[in-house]
């Protein structure tokens, strides 16, 4: 179906990227636990972590990786049984989504160049956002949030972090034929 696939040697298992799970081999059935991660300009993601250092095995070819970041994908967010697809662009056009997912209130924020994904609850608390010079602000309590780190930077929750919501990329088709029951999000 046109996804990646990894062989484990030790297993003689098969895993799916995109299901995140063995689909041959002793390990069939076992789901590896999705961590949240970033897709990110390199110039974007400097600017965020200047001390960044790069691990290579080819640091002359460096100068050569100029890959333009190329928007043409859906953010997909799986939660339980719910699974929803966001095109990339639209939600960069809108900056700041609040959605649930099932019965979880989650936050969807994107640039030109990069997105996060957060679980927009505190304490039993639904937050809804917006932006605003750069930062995230909450209508509810006037915080105003750090947007790369989900850190409430300032105002009464000060010190509150929003959970980071694990999510894939994919072409929109292809996202389709591994989560055919999922929901596309459309702009209002």
């Amino acid at each position: 179906m046109s996804a990646m696939t990894w062989w484990d040697h030790e297993t003689e298992s098969i895993w799916s990227q995109p299901w995140g799970r063995a689909i041959v081999g002793e390990q069939k059935g076992i789901a590896l636990f999705l961590l949240p991660s970033q897709i990110t300009s390199w110039a974007n993601w400097r600017s965020q972590h200047p001390n960044t250092l790069v691990m290579t095995d080819d640091i002359a070819q460096m100068p050569n990786f100029r890959q333009k970041f190329d928007p043409d994908f859906v953010i997909g967010v799986i939660l339980a049984d719910n699974a929803k697809a966001y095109r990339f662009e639209e939600v960069a056009e809108r900056v700041v989504v609040n959605d649930t997912l099932g019965d979880v209130p989650i936050l969807i924020w994107a640039s030109s160049d990069s997105f996060h994904t957060y679980i927009r609850d505190i304490g039993g608390q639904t937050l809804t956002f917006y932006e605003t010079d750069g930062n995230l602000l909450d209508h509810q309590t006037n915080s105003t949030w750090s947007i790369v780190r989900g850190l409430a930077i300032e105002g009464d929750l000060q010190g509150q972090v929003l959970q980071s919501l694990p999510s894939l990329t994919s072409f929109e088709d292809h996202w389709f034929d591994f989560y055919p029951n999922s929901i596309l999000w459309k702009s209002e």
